[in-house]
């Protein structure tokens, strides 16, 4: 019985303490997040939008791999945007464009069970034509979108207190 009423408690407890950490926003407040959002819908225009998102990952992981704090990590960034430039025209070629780093809004998103809330962040938005489609965003620093793409289905999310209840019971 006094078992009984130890498990109850740890699974009453875990249930409340997992709502409160799975309500708390993942994103550093002080983290630089980067946005492309495509011209439109169609099935081109989101073709497009993953060819620039693919090499702006390639390129922002490169340069802020080994950078370690926020500082260091915007400069770098507002040091390069030329450079950000000439990768998103040669990527584009002749589709209208624009770059904009610094405040800028995002809309609530939920991924994963996870709630992104909507805000104005810091960050680098790369507006394809009309910027009227879906877009994709990550956060630069830190880099927690700049791994390799591949091993992202890798990654493991556990509990703490789920990992105990499984050791001990």
């Amino acid at each position: 019985m006094k078992k009984m009423l130890i498990i109850l408690l740890i699974l009453l407890s875990y249930g409340f303490i997992s709502k409160i950490f799975t309500s708390y926003e993942i994103i550093p407040s002080d983290a630089i997040r980067i946005r492309v959002l495509a011209n439109s819908n169609e099935k081109k225009d989101q073709e497009i939008k993953k060819k620039v998102e693919k090499k702006l990952e390639e390129y922002y992981y490169d340069k802020l791999k080994d950078i370690r704090n926020v500082m260091d990590a915007k400069r770098t960034i507002i040091n390069n945007l030329g450079e950000v430039d000439e990768i998103v025209k040669a990527t584009l070629q002749n589709d209208e464009y624009h770059i904009n780093f610094g405040n800028n809004y995002f809309p609530n998103k939920i991924y994963k069970g996870i709630k992104y809330d909507e805000g104005m962040y810091e960050s680098l938005v790369v507006t394809i034509g009309k910027g009227l489609g879906d877009n994709w965003w990550c956060v630069l620093y830190p880099p927690l979108c700049l791994i390799d793409g591949d091993k992202m289905d890798d990654i493991e999310y556990r509990s703490f207190i789920a990992d105990l209840i499984d050791k001990y019971f």
